[in-house]
């Protein structure tokens, strides 16, 4: 039994090694084969992926034929005839696109630069008042 498992444990890597100190010409059509193979089996997965798509097609196809036949018994129209209705009506505010955190930073600043040129003027109202009553008291006197 100990014999068994001793060659179990170093018959694989003595394995290892044989095969290392083989022949140059086995490597050369392994990587052939490897190769080959690789290529097998690429083509496998482009062909599975051609069937898949072509299975989903057919399916669209019919569940699409399912829907007209609904739509005609009970004379519903197409979704996309609905759409165009409503991009005619007047936009709803509640249903307004979100503004984007820059869109909003842009605003804000604006926001800030109103706000400035407000105080600026205010400031400058102010200014020329004082002026004016600096310049009328130097006047009478």
């Amino acid at each position: 039994m100990a014999a068994f498992v001793a060659k179990q444990m170093v018959g694989n890597k003595l394995n290892a090694v044989k095969g290392g100190l083989g022949g140059d010409d086995d490597s050369g059509t392994d990587k052939e084969k490897e190769e080959e193979a690789e290529r097998e089996r690429l083509e496998a997965i482009r062909e599975a992926e051609e069937r898949r798509k072509e299975k989903h097609r057919k399916m669209e196809e019919e569940r699409e034929k399912i829907r007209q036949e609904i739509r005609d018994k009970y004379n519903i129209k197409k979704k996309e005839e609905v759409t165009e209705q409503q991009e005619t009506e007047p936009p709803n505010p509640l249903m307004r696109k979100k503004k984007t955190p820059e869109e909003l930073a842009r605003e804000a600043e604006a926001e800030d630069e109103d706000d400035f040129t407000k105080l600026k003027n205010t400031l400058e109202t102010h200014v020329s008042e004082i002026k004016t009553q600096i310049e009328s008291k130097c006047s009478l006197q």
